[in-house]
């Protein structure tokens, strides 16, 4: 699971409440309701402990905490507790339209995804000269919500090195979900394709299947300075080679070749940890090969699998999970607690279609204004009333030719309209 799609929504903000303060002895009491607490955030933030987004396949709806009503005394209710959801170092936070939103390229960058909505205000808020003893309180608001696209950037744990036809591909279609194209031509891999290796009990790390190496990459030949510039975001590599030596070539001289060819590019890749696969070991010439291989190459791991029939994979993904888990012990760079909010959700503007008799309104200010009304009291009522003649609902109402009797339906609420 390198692409997953989650909904998210913060929290919504408690009510304010109305409240008088009655104590015996105590003159002069009046209105105390205190406010609503703020609902709670979703919040991501970048982690080293993550590797892939599967977990987030079984959870795509994500939410905060609400926040607690307000209290008598002016007491303020409780914020809702933020929702913070780990995601793997380097992944990518798009819209639905697949506009890029937010970027985690380092440990501990967070992104707050859905703001929490504001509490609502208490009776004590709404006190003025002439007003002296309010008797409604705002409802809080709702909490921001959003449909995302979190995608992981090719920051691979492993990468795939080796010449073209050497199974990459095949190799990767078995050891994880990822359907790479696979045929018995080169470079059938043109773009990186990236592949999620599940172990069980929550051991998974990133494989890397990238365009095949050949001689002369590191000058740009073939697809070089496309493979090797990826090449380096991996933290281990896999050298795999065609045992079998297809085409007739030689193993030992294919590995010889990959190891210059990063050395050429960058001296720095030949310092990563690396782990030596023998492919195509179901093939008859690939024992015999092999047996000179080991002799050329001493004190190094390597592995003979098939891509095509399984052999030895189990022991090799266990031995790459290890290397990748020692790479990730290691001191970290500087770490980055930026913040970052992501723009807000566009908002709806005025619209009003028409059923019938039945006249709906919609849009984001005026559901707002509906949702936090309060219609228990006559003074919450007038508030709302005013509040919707400046939105210009009313306006355009009339403009429409609303007759008196007629329905008005702003989100769940329904109002007969009356001259």
């Amino acid at each position: 699971m390198d692409r997953v799609k989650v909904f998210v929504k913060g929290g919504k903000g408690g009510n304010g409440i109305v409240s008088f303060r009655r104590e015996k002895y105590v003159p002069r009491g009046g209105p105390d309701g205190g406010d609503g607490g703020d609902g709670g955030d979703v919040i991501f933030v970048a982690s080293a402990e993550k590797n892939t987004l599967i977990d987030l396949s079984y959870r795509p709806h994500l939410y905060a905490a609400n926040g607690s009503h307000g209290q008598g005394k002016n007491k303020q209710g409780r914020s809702g507790r933020s929702l913070t959801v780990q995601v793997p170092v380097g992944t990518v936070i798009k819209d639905e339209n697949g506009t890029m939103l937010a970027d985690l390229p380092r440990r501990g960058i967070k992104v707050v995804a859905a703001r929490g909505g504001r509490g609502g205000r208490g009776n004590a808020r709404f006190v003025t000269s002439q007003r002296r003893a309010p008797d409604f309180a705002e409802k809080g608001e709702p909490g921001e919500e959003r449909t995302l696209i979190l995608e992981l950037k090719l920051l691979a744990d492993v990468g795939l090195v080796g010449f073209p036809n050497a199974g990459k591909s095949t190799l990767l279609s078995r050891i994880s979900a990822a359907k790479p194209k696979i045929a018995p031509f080169p470079f059938t891999t043109l773009v990186p394709q990236l592949g999620v290796v599940y172990l069980g009990e929550e051991r998974s790390f990133v494989v890397a299947d990238l365009p095949g190496i050949i001689e002369g990459a590191h000058r740009g030949a073939g697809l070089g300075h496309q493979f090797l510039k990826h090449i380096e975001r991996t933290g281990v590599l896999l050298y795999l080679i065609d045992m079998a030596g297809t085409e007739g070539r030689d193993p030992y001289e294919d590995y010889s070749a990959l190891r210059k060819e990063l050395g050429l590019y960058h001296q720095e890749l030949l310092n990563k940890p690396a782990i030596l696969a023998a492919n195509k070991m179901d093939l008859p010439s690939a024992k015999e090969n092999l047996k000179k291989f080991r002799d050329r190459i001493k004190n190094t791991s390597l592995f003979p699998i098939s891509a095509v029939t399984g052999e030895g994979i189990e022991s090799l993904l266990e031995e790459l999970y290890k290397c990748v888990q020692e790479r990730k012990a290691l001191p970290e760079e500087e770490l980055t607690d930026s913040i970052i909010f992501l723009p807000p959700v566009a908002a709806r503007p005025l619209h009003i279609q028409v059923a019938g008799k039945v006249y709906l309104v919609s849009g984001d200010a005026v559901e707002k204004a509906a949702y936090q009304a309060d219609f228990k009291s006559s003074e919450g009522l007038r508030r709302f009333q005013k509040i919707i003649e400046s939105l210009g609902v009313e306006e355009e109402l009339i403009r429409m030719g609303i007759q008196e009797g007629d329905i008005v339906r702003i989100g769940d609420l329904e109002f007969t309209y009356s001259l």
